[in-house]
C-alpha cells in the first residue's frame, strides 16, 4: 500500500477501466491481469461466450483460492505457535518470553 490514492488504467477482457486505489499501480495491474487470466481460462474451458458469466465463475474460483490459502495460513500459524511453545519449554526460564502472534489463529 502506498497510502496515496492513485488512478490506474487496467484492461480486463478487452475493456478498459480506471481504478482508484491506494495500492501501488503495479500491484493493481497485477491483480487485473490475474483476474483477466482467470476469466479467460474459465471462458475457454467452459466454452462460455458471455463474459459476465465467465467473470462470475472466475470470481468464484479466485475466492475459493483465497479461502483455501487463508485456511492453509491459519494451519501453518497454529503449527508455528505449537513449535514455538515446544522450543520455549526447552529454554532457560529467563529466556522464555512469549511473542504475540501476528494474525488470528482461531478455527
Amino acid at each position: 500500500m502506498t497510502g496515496k490514492t492513485q488512478s490506474v488504467k487496467i484492461r480486463i477482457q478487452d475493456e478498459e477501466y480506471t481504478i482508484r486505489s491506494d495500492a501501488a499501480p503495479d500491484h493493481t495491474r497485477a491483480v487485473a491481469e490475474y483476474l483477466d487470466n482467470a476469466i479467460t481460462r474459465v471462458a475457454a474451458s467452459s466454452h462460455l461466450v458471455e463474459t459476465h458469466k465467465a467473470a462470475i465463475l472466475a470470481a468464484l474460483q479466485v475466492t475459493d483460492e483465497l479461502l483455501r490459502e487463508r485456511e492453509a495460513t491459519k494451519a501453518l500459524t497454529r503449527e508455528m505457535v505449537a513449535l514455538s511453545d515446544d522450543v520455549r519449554r526447552l529454554l532457560p526460564p529467563a529466556k522464555r518470553v512469549s511473542v504475540p502472534v501476528a494474525g488470528p489463529v482461531d478455527d
